[in-house]
């Protein structure tokens, strides 16, 4: 602040000694002038720039040929000024007063998208997650219209996700931009992330930036955990379930001194009570225990400008599956009852550094290090299935400019290293996966209607090649309020075959590999392309705002492991020969009815397409058409806080593909398509204070199931029996209630 009273000060009594145009800029605060960092201040077609500093200072070089000076900040108009010569200056920008980014905001929820940004980003905040119980990370996206929700089998209560009609391997899941749902962890992973570790989340649609690597097909979901520095300092989360799911959530934060700040977070759920609703023999959902456990450092030094967060978690993960009446220590291995285990223990740490260059704002540095040891040993019925996945990550990075803050650049190096150790049955099928990549990311930004980032990275892997990822961005706006964006690039990955169709084991199908002398499984690696538009526009109606989207992507696979479950007496693994297609369309509406009442709905079609050794067929379990309505209300807060939310959710799906079933005896075989089903949540909320507050949620509260889930279930060791034709519930309508108590 010196450096900025003295500029203030001399300003108007200075003469010139230099060749240069140098000064301060300001914004208005209310009635109040404020420095403003990191505005864009260059001659206007000279390639000459800069960028303020904290104290909203500046200087750039004059030359007689420059004499348009161009001030430009977001959220402020743009200033254009004739400059003669050498000089001081002291110049105040004014905001422009209009919406950069349109929000969704109620008491119960907060989603916003930007109108700025080259990505199709959705942010959702923590008061988002709150509206529903939301236990897990894969119970996090039942309200959100751009993720699909639903159970992959009738046995082990995995919940999966698909987006753009894609299951979740073809989506990046990161934590805080570290990919942490691969491998191993793809059946499972989601649920091993308690909601209220997560402070935000970030869902992009289409391929991802480079930076976090060259997976990413259909988009990208990064989950943002709670700081130590902004986390309650005690925070607690009791929850308990009709269908017998006991849940409690524990902070407890510490600020070590000006530097230094911890948070230890713990995580317990157990079920012990069998649920057999439908009378097929069978638990509606597993019996299961977990303990999870997270120790977080965060420090920052802004004298430094050093920052940095250190993770170490651990997670004991054990779930009993089956018949009601198996007991494992009895009936493993035999006939008597048909029944599983599923064992599961991780333990990881997190790196995170960051480094900005204190005399320069705009530029810094970044280390990411990931260490994780995912371990799960498992049988369904008579078949075993074993996996050890132990993982490393490291990404360096460098950010800064190029002439002025229109134009930036990420650039950096990634290495990753992958040892898997499975036992499918009696077939071990060990590899090791690593390789080394460079990427470069430049951005535009003109600061008015036109954003892009264009990316591309190349990698040497083991198995996969030398290959290059090229991701395109870009956002234009048309007119006020608008944002008009498009986007395409390029995904590789390998097929975790077994683990990303774990509900196999949970039926009598034999596994068939077609080997055709690839690396993984004898496969091919996966390779697509994504294609992407989308329009955003926010309007004003009956003196209340809200905004509409359209979007529509495309992904083409060039090559895919197709996974065939036309044969009833077999899985099948090929290398895709032909085509194979993701069309996916959305249409969302937000909109604020009343004040505190909001309305969010949307409607989606699918159209699938995989050319299957049958001939093309639709994906199947792929509804292609979706409705999705919900709606909240938050009453007036009083004085005290005290004030109740209500939030009602709506989802249809529509008929379902099944694969094939001719093959099975005529009364196991089902129709072609599934039906139709719609199902309601509802949660209300009474806060008492900003410290105590109670819930209380009915999910499915119209009891629609699906009849029956398990195709033979009187057998389950004949050659019928199978578990992953589900298309809806299994439980029915299910009831909770909890609280929340914190402490800052």
């Amino acid at each position: 602040m010196k450096k900025l009273i003295y500029i203030l000060l001399i300003v108007p009594f200075l003469g010139i000694s230099q060749e240069k145009v140098e000064g301060v800029i300001l914004g208005m605060d209310g009635n109040i002038e404020r420095p403003l960092p990191s505005v864009n201040v260059y001659w206007l077609d000279a390639g000459v720039g800069t960028v303020t500093d904290f104290d909203g200072l500046f200087s750039l070089p004059y030359k007689a040929e420059y004499s348009t000076l161009v001030i430009s900040y977001v959220g402020y108009e743009t200033d254009t000024l004739t400059i003669a010569g050498p000089k001081k200056m002291r110049h105040v920008l004014q905001s422009k007063g209009t919406l950069d980014e349109v929000v969704i905001k109620s008491r119960n929820q907060a989603t916003s998208r930007s109108f700025l940004k080259a990505e199709n980003v959705i942010n959702v905040s923590s008061a988002e997650l709150l509206k529903a119980a939301c236990c897990n990370l894969s119970e996090s996206f039942e309200t959100n219209p751009s993720i699909d929700v639903n159970f992959a089998d009738a046995i082990t209560g995995t919940r999966k996700i698909k987006m753009l009609g894609l299951t979740s391997p073809y989506t990046l899941i990161t934590t805080e931009n570290i990919p942490s749902i691969r491998g191993a962890g793809q059946a499972f992973g989601l649920s091993f992330i308690p909601g209220t570790w997560v402070e935000s989340i970030q869902i992009t649609k289409g391929a991802g930036s480079v930076t976090n690597g060259f997976e990413s097909i259909g988009g990208q979901i990064n989950a943002e955990l709670v700081k130590p520095s902004t986390d309650d300092h005690i925070f607690v989360n009791a929850y308990e379930a009709l269908n017998g799911r006991l849940e409690l959530n524990a902070h407890y934060n510490a600020k070590i001194d000006d530097k230094w700040s911890t948070g230890v977070y713990a995580h317990r759920n157990f079920r012990g009570k069998k649920n057999d609703r439908n009378d097929d023999g069978f638990l509606d959902a597993p019996l299961m225990e977990q303990i999870n456990v997270m120790n977080r450092w965060q420090y920052a030094n802004p004298e430094t400008g050093l920052v940095s967060f250190i993770n170490f978690n651990y997670l004991k993960d054990d779930k009993q599956i089956g018949q009601t009446g198996f007991v494992p220590e009895r009936d493993r291995n035999g006939t008597n009852f048909w029944g599983g285990e599923i064992a599961t223990e991780k333990y990881g740490a997190t790196l995170k550094l960051g480094y900005v260059f204190p005399d320069i704002p705009y530029q810094s540095m970044g280390l990411q290090l990931a260490y994780s040891n995912h371990k799960q040993d498992s049988y369904f019925g008579l078949r075993d299935y074993n996996i050890e996945h132990s993982s490393l990550y490291a990404n360096a990075l460098f950010s800064s400019i190029i002439s002025d803050s229109r134009h930036k650049f990420k650039t950096g190096l990634s290495v990753t290293y992958d040892d898997y150790q499975e036992l499918v049955e009696t077939t071990e099928y060990d590899r090791v996966e690593q390789s080394v990549g460079a990427f470069f990311e430049y951005s535009y930004d003109d600061l008015e209607d036109l954003t892009l980032t264009a990316g591309l990275r190349l990698d040497t892997h083991n198995l996969l090649g030398t290959f290059v990822t090229p991701r395109l961005h870009a956002r234009y706006t048309p007119w006020d309020k608008a944002a008009l964006r498009g986007s395409i690039g390029r995904g590789k990955r390998s097929a975790n075959i077994f683990t990303e169709n774990l509900g196999l084991f949970s039926t009598s199908r034999a596994i068939s590999i077609v080997n055709n002398g690839g690396d993984i499984y004898g496969l091919d690696p996966e390779i697509a392309w994504n294609y992407g538009v989308s329009f955003l526009q926010g309007f004003n109606f009956l003196g209340q705002k809200g905004d509409v989207t359209f979007d529509f992507y495309r992904t083409d696979f060039q090559n895919q492991v197709v996974v065939d479950w036309e044969d009833v007496n077999q899985i099948r693994f090929y290398n895709l020969e032909g085509e194979s297609f993701a069309n996916s369309f959305q249409m969302e509406l937000n909109y604020t009815l009343a004040e505190r009442l909001d309305l969010r709905t949307a409607y989606k079609y699918y159209d699938v397409q995989t050319e299957y050794n049958s001939g093309k067929l639709e994906r199947p379990l792929t509804p292609s058409h979706r409705i999705f309505a919900n709606l909240g209300y938050e009453t007036n807060v009083k004085s005290k806080g005290q004030h109740w939310k209500f939030d009602v959710t709506y989802n249809w799906l529509g008929k379902q593909r099944y694969s094939s079933t001719i093959g099975n005896p005529e009364e196991l075989r089902l129709p072609e398509y599934s039906p139709s089903i719609g199902t309601f949540n509802a949660q209300i909320t009474r806060v008492f204070s900003p410290r105590f507050e109670v819930y209380a949620g009915a999910e499915n509260f119209t009891n629609e199931t699906q009849d029956t889930p398990i195709i033979d279930s009187e057998n389950p060791f004949g050659s019928n029996f199978d578990t992953t034709f589900v298309y809806g519930p299994i439980f029915g309508s299910n009831y909770y209630a909890g609280l929340r108590y914190r402490i800052n």
